[in-house]
């Protein structure tokens, strides 16, 4: 991942720091005497501090929202690339797990047994499957997400929300429900409705770290864009699978030099 350059005038920084008068930097730069220092914004890094080093493959998505303008996999194709971000982790390309499905005649996961089967046959550590519960893409955006990372080590104990057995319950009834539970590291449910105060906080915050300041639309770049929402909220529900949505994005990703 690659560090956006952008150009900040020396003169104003140097009027910042008190070195220089305002004014006298105001009047270099508009008489073009001001020297450009770069400035470099990092990408995104997602702390990590539970599960480690892991290589993940990622499902696509289970359509459980009726929408008819949805793109399963080009969903899951912006979950890998958040997934990416953070720390430790390596993502196996949604490509390869969709060849292993149709090796296998399908075109999902089928069940949690399933799930881990697959994570074996890539050779990760865990998959993230997950179930779009919601789907109004439209400002204000509305995007429900039901998120289960299948592992093949054991995890923190977890409820029953389950995305799989959501979209298929009948063939799930007979399963125990240790069977249901078996293999799953983290979990997470939630609607994304950019109508609410602390929504918007949150794509406010998301913004300032995507350097949405060169979008004409600024923060609300990620509003407005139907897969600019859709990227915000898989790094959200990523954020909840991996701490819980607590833990901070890593300082080190803006800074100048």
């Amino acid at each position: 991942m690659e560090a956006a350059t952008t150009r900040v005038p020396t003169c104003v920084c140097l009027a910042r720091r008190g070195w220089i008068p305002a004014g006298l930097a105001l009047c270099l730069g508009l008489a073009g005497g001001c020297i450009l220092q770069e400035k470099t914004v990092g990408p995104v890094v997602v702390a990590n501090r539970d599960f480690g080093a892991m290589t993940i493959a990622v499902a696509p998505a289970l359509n459980l929202s009726g929408a008819a303008d949805f793109d399963p996999d080009r969903f899951a194709d912006l979950m890998a690339s958040e997934l990416s971000y953070v720390e430790g982790v390596s993502v196996v390309p949604v490509s390869r797990v969709l060849g292993v499905l149709a090796t296998q005649g399908v075109d999902g996961v089928e069940s949690p047994t399933h799930a881990l089967e697959l994570a074996r046959v890539l050779n990760a550590d865990a998959i993230l499957v997950f179930a779009v519960m919601e789907y109004d893409p439209y400002d204000p955006p509305s995007i429900g997400i039901s998120a289960q990372l299948y592992g093949v080590r054991p995890g923190p104990g977890v409820g029953t929300v389950d995305p799989v057995a959501l979209s298929r319950q009948a063939s799930l009834a007979s399963a125990t429900g240790s069977a249901r539970t078996r293999g799953i590291l983290a979990q997470t449910q939630r609607v994304f409705d950019a109508s609410h105060a602390s929504v918007v906080e949150e794509i406010r915050e998301f913004a300032r770290y995507r350097d949405a300041g060169g979008s004409p639309y600024g923060w609300r770049k990620f509003v407005v864009s139907q897969q600019e929402y859709i990227r915000f909220c898989c790094h959200a529900t990523i954020r909840e699978l991996v701490d819980g949505g607590k833990g901070p994005v890593l300082a080190e990703a803006r800074r100048e030099r």
